[in-house]
């Protein structure tokens, strides 16, 4: 049943995303054969449904349509050598493990593309909705071509892809709590939801045949699709193909990867299960791979019909090899049906599926939460929107490491002080504490490298300028993982700078690795005191005046390397 009702979906929006590629319609429907199969038989998930999908088509289009005419020959090749290309890569990658690509990009920037491509996509289709001959690769380039060429609509296809636009939507809204009212069961009412495309498609197709609006009324239609199963074959690229796909192939398979193991392990969660990334990784790179073979193109795990086929009840993925079966049929003998299908009601059926994807609620939270995640959210949005997909991709990499390497170069710093009556010691800023007029004790929340010890030392010199009584300073160090060779080189230059200045610096607290990296330099030696084992007995070693726990050492007798 599961496998059925996939089918159900599948058909309908393999044939628009294809479209949405610039590829003829029957390539979509041979993308979800052979992918179905291999990522059955290799891809960890038990109900993700691996086939064409909307950002994929729109890279796919991005990418090869510079280099070929859209629905050509060459054209066809190329997205297939794409699919050939990306499918190594992430089988590649399986192999060797590396599922930790999957944390390479940050949520806002996966969403923030996400949402520029889906407003992109949602512009270019409104040119088959409306029957108006824009042009443009930009979203600001299609609407100026949109609203310059207003006058050019064509009225039987515009009312007719918009009639599917507001059938499609009210459905996808209202339908399944219609369906409930009337008593259907509610599992029942949200799948017959989700089967409203393929409803509006056989509708749609009846009415062109009945009216003959193709003909009569010039609305453009699908055509001929080509009976008959895809042929196996596999056509290995050019060096100068390779160099010109590379980038494109690898942005598409990193994004398609990310979406697809989201999608694979949010569901996974729903049965207490869990998704291997580095099987995911294969299962993808084979299920792209049978895609080329089968004269495919880029395919990846899809949302919606994955949602469909888990709450159709699939509980293996034999329900993905159900639907590759029932795809071949319709290849074999029910093409025909489809060649009247109008464009615009693809482009309908695209449009009403990307608008669920602009997920404003994500950037709103990081507003609230942390304003760089905002910014990286926005401006790879933005970035899409204005540059095109391959540009926007690119952007957002080089905002989530900028955000990385920002967030790393400027570590949270607290001056801390002891908790009356404890030994507890915190931040003086967010807790009552007792501070020691000659004595200022810093933690440092970050690991110490070449990128932020600059600020670090900056910090420190600012709260040292605030107690001229200070004769010690303390680096408490007790959430310090690691320590490079640059920040070690400056913490020796802080602590002679500061003896001349008659100000001690001591270490507290240092954890096992950071002591081993510095016991190879002679510099814990120069300290007046080894490194004490916590601020509680720094305090007590350094304020003769302040408690002293009677069982704790003294600081004199604490050894250098005992924090290890």
């Amino acid at each position: 049943m599961a496998g059925l009702v996939v089918t159900m979906l599948l058909v309908p929006q393999s044939l628009a995303y294809a479209m949405l590629a610039g590829l003829p319609p029957h390539v979509g429907m041979y993308a979800t054969i052979l992918p179905l199969v291999a990522y059955a038989l290799f891809g960890p998930s038990r109900t993700l449904s691996a086939g064409p999908v909307a950002v994929a088509s729109l890279m796919t289009a991005a990418a090869v349509t510079p280099l070929a005419a859209p629905g050509s020959a060459e054209y066809v090749v190329l997205a297939t050598l794409l699919a050939l290309i990306g499918g190594v890569m992430l089988l590649l990658f399986g192999v060797l493990r590396m599922g930790f690509v999957a944390n390479l990009l940050s949520h806002p920037v996966i969403s923030g593309f996400v949402t520029g491509s889906a407003i992109l996509i949602a512009l270019g289709q409104l040119k088959p909705l409306l029957g108006i001959p824009a042009k443009g690769e930009t979203a600001f380039q299609l609407l100026a071509s949109l609203l310059a060429k207003a006058g050019d609509l064509h009225v039987p296809t515009a009312l007719l892809g918009v009639s599917a636009a507001i059938l499609l939507w009210a459905s996808r809204r209202y339908l399944a709590g219609l369906l409930r009212h009337i008593g259907l069961h509610q599992k029942a009412s949200e799948i017959l939801a989700k089967l409203a495309p393929m409803g509006v498609v056989l509708l749609s197709v009846a009415l062109v045949a009945a009216l003959v609006l193709d003909t009569r009324r010039g609305v453009a239609v699908v055509g001929q699709i080509p009976a008959g199963l895809p042929s196996l074959q596999l056509a290995l690229p050019s060096l100068g193909q390779v160099q010109a796909l590379f980038v494109p192939a690898a942005m598409i398979a990193l994004i398609g990867f990310v979406e697809s193991v989201s999608v694979a392990q949010s569901l996974a969660n729903k049965r207490g299960e869990r998704i291997n990334a580095d099987a995911e990784l294969r299962g993808l790179g084979v299920a792209n791979l049978a895609s080329a073979v089968s004269g495919g193109f880029p395919v990846t795990g899809g949302f919606a019909r994955s949602v469909v086929n888990f709450a159709a009840g699939a509980r293996t993925p034999l329900s993905g090899v159900i639907s590759a079966a029932l795809m071949a049929v319709v290849l074999l003998g029910m093409t025909a049906l489809f060649e009247r299908l109008p464009l615009a009601v693809l482009a309908a059926t695209i449009i009403v599926a990307v608008v669920g994807l602009v997920d404003v609620a994500t950037a709103r939270h990081a507003w609230h939460l942390d304003r760089a995640d905002a910014v990286a959210w926005g401006g790879t949005a933005l970035g899409v929107l204005a540059l095109g997909v391959e540009l926007g991709v690119g952007l957002g990499v080089a905002l989530s490491i900028g955000t990385f390497l920002w967030r790393a170069s400027r570590p949270h710093m607290a001056v801390v002080g002891r908790v009356p009556g404890t030994h507890h010691f915190r931040n003086e800023k967010r807790f009552e504490v007792e501070t020691y007029p000659e004595l200022l004790m810093v933690r440092i929340d970050e690991r110490l490298f070449f990128a932020n010890i600059g600020s670090v030392l900056q910090r420190t010199e600012e709260e040292l300028a605030h107690r001229p009584g200070v004769r010690h300073l303390v680096l408490d160090l007790s959430s310090v993982a690691d320590v490079d060779l640059t920040a070690v080189e400056a913490l020796q230059r802080l602590h002679v700078d500061l003896r001349q200045r008659g100000i001690e610096l001591h270490l507290a607290e240092v954890r096992g690795p950071v002591m081993d990296r510095l016991g190879h330099t002679d510099w814990p030696g120069q300290l007046t005191h080894p490194p004490f084992l916590n601020l509680h007995q720094a305090v007590g070693g350094l304020v003769p005046a302040s408690p002293r726990d009677p069982d704790a050492p003294t600081a004199q007798a604490e050894p250098a390397r005992s924090t290890a």
